[in-house]
């Protein structure tokens, strides 16, 4: 297996990213502290360059890409968030970008990602082979910048573990627990690398939501489990079908657990980001603050960091779901 990414891989995608990404705050809400009885610091990556933390792993992946693998272009697939990511920093090379996203993935992100001058190849999410889709351009010798499943990705999301651990540090605070949303495993493992290495007591914990859970029972399995097919949810950012073979590896060694959340937690959820937080989050950015209802983590008297991961949601969608 490839070699896991660790703390120094970590360290060297901040030094890359040093003055390109932003470093996005610890807020918290009077309100939501009362409600959950802890002290919650909210980690707004929605307000990220692209509007999610991906532009962090995808640029790291590009920049250890040598100048003429970069002069090749790069391939991705990417129901929004990635691309997006992928797109900004493929523009930043000045280098071609080529991504297969889900037909029906939100409006805004496939437009978003066509602006930054990235070519979209629509797919149908459920019946059509991503690596079948993106086969062609890697047979012309584009590079590959996955998802999640790659060291170079989870060293660069794994950058808000170091701002966690340094900005908890600055508030004179220890984090009990740091909850991240979960679809590959990328985020939750990075950050935990960063989290573990400086704050081994410090529980981290994956959500996904329900029906798309298989980092929870490839936890509860021992090994890696799919999804049963015939789901769908709006949490579209974090649909996978099974974790990935490198997030898995590191997710089962630093992990406390993962949890799974229902459609309408994560909707009420995104009515407190929105009405507590002044945040616009979307579905699959919001679970893990979804989570804090479920009574799956111990939150009295805690100190518990929550990762927001994106905010990238088609106006209609956003607007019924607040209008509930």
């Amino acid at each position: 297996m490839t070699t896991l990414p660790g703390i120094a891989d970590v360290h060297a995608a901040a030094a890359r990213l040093s003055g390109l990404t932003i470093e996005t705050p610890l807020i918290e809400s009077a309100e939501l502290n009362s409600r959950f009885g802890g002290r919650i610091l909210f980690k707004p990556e929605t307000l990220q360059r692209t509007g999610s933390f991906k532009f962090r792993g995808a640029h790291n992946k590009l920049s250890l890409l040598s100048a003429e693998e970069r002069g090749r272009g790069v391939v991705a697939f990417s129901s929004g968030n990635h691309a997006q990511g992928v797109a900004a920093s493929a523009a930043m090379f000045g280098v071609k970008a080529v991504i297969a996203m889900p037909a029906d993935a939100p409006a805004m992100k496939i437009a978003n990602v066509r602006k930054m001058g990235a070519e979209v190849v629509p797919f149908d999410r459920f019946r059509d082979d991503r690596m079948a889709i993106v086969r062609p351009y890697l047979d012309r010798g584009m590079a590959l910048v996955p998802p999640f499943d790659d060291p170079a990705i989870i060293a660069g999301q794994g950058t808000i573990g170091l701002e966690l651990v340094r900005q908890a540090k600055t508030l004179g605070v220890s984090l009990d627990a740091v909850v991240i949303p979960c679809g590959g495993g990328g985020l939750t493992s990075g950050i935990s690398v960063a989290v573990k290495d400086a704050s081994p007591g410090t529980a981290v914990w994956a959500v996904e939501p329900e029906h798309f859970d298989d980092t929870r029972r490839s936890l509860a399995a021992g090994a890696r489990v799919s999804n049963e097919p015939g789901h769908n949810s709006i949490c579209d950012a974090i649909l996978t079908a099974e974790p990935g073979e490198i997030t898995f590896e590191i997710n089962r060694r630093n992990l406390a657990g993962a949890v799974a959340v229902s459609e309408d937690a994560v909707r009420q959820a995104m009515r407190d980001a929105m009405a507590h937080l002044k945040l616009v989050v979307e579905p699959g950015g919001c679970v893990a603050l979804a989570a804090l209802s479920t009574g799956e983590i111990d939150l009295a008297g805690k100190c518990v960091a929550v990762v927001l991961s994106g905010g990238n949601v088609d106006f209609g969608t956003y607007a019924e779901i607040m209008a509930a």
